[in-house]
């Protein structure tokens, strides 16, 4: 079935979480549009800081303050998750839609044994008794891969590597089949070997459970050899979306063609990777125009005034091919997009 024949599974519509400091608002997710559909990974990219993973806190509603969801849709399944009571949303989180959060092993709690945490999700879910639900704990360490797993499931988080606490955290994620996962640098602070390890598990259980991914990293070798579309989010904003081979041969905003060539590639020989130039701007102070524009060369290229006055909006420039720039589109009779593709 073609993409646009199917029915998203997850709509995030005009998303804004605010964190409300002494010093200001931090807009950290200021108005995030995407979608994603069963069985597909959407790669969520962009560096420390961007919003990444203040949206998909957004999503199971695990914001803490002095954060707080100020606007926006979460449609999952077509029920919006901002307009859920509490007790329908903890049954949601673990049963229809999971995460795999960062750092695994001080995710895990260090007091109770790993065997202990997989097996609750099971008392709490399915009501299943202590016996029953140790022996899917044992089922699932097979399935993810742990050795010698009847005697793993006795062991405490600090007994265990990196790699095998992430698949204890992959597991947990995984023990009732949800139909979304989101997996939150679920390599980061692994050695290659293990994160090939830990991204072929990802990529079975996909197969297997047909599991749509939000798969959040700001690695792009994993989002190359995992995700089947891309957004790439710029303080706090979507800023280019596309499928990810389109992302890689023929990026349209200028951070992702910064973010592409700051990436060293092997075999070709080069002086000097690219640099994009300044910072990122202060979420509590955000400029006019675009949020971009301070740092943009391409702007400075072709003299674009409007880019430091109006903000773009997020315009379909080719079938599929989303991006947030006045690059490609036309403003009113003041501006008229200098790359701008006839049709």
């Amino acid at each position: 079935m073609a993409e646009s024949a199917k029915q998203p599974l997850l709509e995030v519509r005009d998303l804004k979480t605010y964190f409300y400091t002494d010093d200001g608002v931090v807009k950290a997710v200021d108005g995030v549009d995407f979608e994603v559909y069963p069985g597909e990974v959407l790669g969520l990219v962009g560096e420390s800081g961007c919003g990444k993973s203040v949206t998909s806190f957004s999503i199971l509603r695990l914001v803490g303050r002095p954060g707080k969801i100020v606007g926006g849709q979460i449609l999952f399944e077509g029920r919006d998750l901002l307009k859920m009571p509490e007790d329908e949303m903890v049954e949601m989180r673990g049963n229809r839609i999971s995460m795999i959060f960062q750092q695994p092993q001080s995710s895990l709690n260090p007091v109770y044994m790993t065997g202990d945490q997989v097996a609750e999700v099971f008392q709490i879910h399915e009501k299943m008794k202590k016996e029953g639900s140790w022996e899917r704990a044992v089922e699932l360490f097979q399935m993810v891969g742990i050795p010698d797993s009847k005697k793993k499931v006795f062991s405490f988080p600090h007994e265990m590597s990196g790699g095998q606490a992430q698949r204890v955290m992959i597991a947990m994620a995984l023990a009732l089949q949800p139909r979304l996962l989101i997996a939150d640098e679920p390599t980061t602070a692994l050695d290659v070997t293990i994160q090939a390890q830990i991204l072929d598990l990802m990529r079975g259980l996909r197969e297997k459970f047909n599991t749509a991914v939000i798969l959040i990293t700001h690695d792009l070798g994993v989002i190359a050899e995992m995700a089947d579309r891309v957004a790439v989010m710029y303080a706090g904003r979507v800023v280019e979306q596309a499928v990810v081979q389109t992302i890689f041969d023929e990026p349209l905003h200028p951070y992702t063609q910064g973010l592409l060539g700051s990436i060293p590639v092997l075999g070709k020989v080069t002086n000097r990777l690219d640099v994009i130039p300044g910072s990122v701007p202060n979420l509590i102070n955000l400029p006019a125009g675009c949020r971009f524009a301070s740092r943009c060369r391409l702007r400075e290229k072709y003299g674009l005034n409007i880019c430091t006055e109006v903000e773009p909006e997020l315009h379909e420039i080719k079938p599929g091919h989303l991006a947030r720039c006045w690059l490609y589109t036309d403003h009113g009779e003041d501006h008229r997009a200098p790359l701008k593709k006839s049709a």
